[in-house]
């Protein structure tokens, strides 16, 4: 339970201030499309014989760049997501199941299997985190800049293409780490959950940040806490109370 909790902590970090782009951009789908990829990296990792991590990373993030590269090419962004989101989790759910030699747990990779984390799962959470956390603050301003009025990002010296591949690099990290907690199927929602709870009571982006990390690690430390004393799965447990949390 202590490494459970401390896995759900550093997804909320990790997950909470992405979120907030990812709410003010009005991009929900854009992430559920990248997490729903991921079944296809595990597929990918599974049959090279190579952590589970690093295949769900390269295809979150191949997912996000072709969606971003896409973008505008005579389809609207929501069909365009909906039809990448949906065969992406389908052909890796069926490439799964041709790995030879290899039994897995698929509702594990669904939902989450965040009571089975181990040191190694940790480690590899928490340094997804501070690498995402780096990012953000790296380019924090640009972000911001390009996500309010890309005509004005361009009147600044900031190119708004290199700040959706900043963003787009740490969504794709964010899936990677999270998949062990949440599961593919909830990564999405404690992407926006915890920022749409923040959003009205911050007055400036940085308070709602730290407003969805706090709205995240009561989720994660609460949602725990529920499915201990209720027997209930922990993943779908944790996203139960940030949606309470929400309403």
């Amino acid at each position: 339970l202590i490494r459970a909790a401390l896995a759900g902590l550093g997804v909320a970090v990790a997950a909470a201030p992405l979120g907030c782009f990812v709410v003010w951009r009005r991009m929900a789908y854009f992430g559920d499309a990248t997490a729903h990829a991921s079944i296809l990296g595990v597929a990918l990792a599974l049959a090279l014989d190579v952590p589970v991590f690093g295949g769900v990373l390269v295809v979150a993030l191949a997912m996000a760049v072709a969606v971003s590269g896409l973008t505008g090419r005579g389809y609207a962004m929501d069909t365009l997501l909906g039809v990448m989101a949906h065969s992406s989790l389908a052909f890796g759910l069926v490439a799964v199941s041709f790995v030879p030699g290899v039994r897995i747990d698929l509702m594990a990779y669904l939902f989450g299997d965040i009571l089975a984390v181990s040191r190694i799962d940790l480690l590899v959470i928490w340094g997804g985190a501070a690498l995402v956390i780096a990012l953000l603050r790296w380019r924090w301003n640009g972000l911001l800049t390009a996500t309010l009025n890309p005509d004005l990002a361009h009147a600044a010296g900031i190119d708004p293409r290199r700040e959706q591949l900043v963003l787009t690099l740490a969504l794709a990290l964010v899936v990677a780490v999270a998949i062990k907690v949440v599961g593919v199927l909830l990564i999405a929602a404690m992407l926006i959950i915890p920022a749409a709870t923040a959003r009205p009571f911050a007055a400036t982006p940085e308070r709602m940040a730290l407003a969805a990390v706090a709205a995240g690690a009561v989720s994660a430390l609460g949602g725990l806490q529920l499915s201990f004393t209720m027997d209930a799965p922990a993943g779908p447990s944790i996203v139960c109370l940030a949606a309470v949390l929400f309403l």
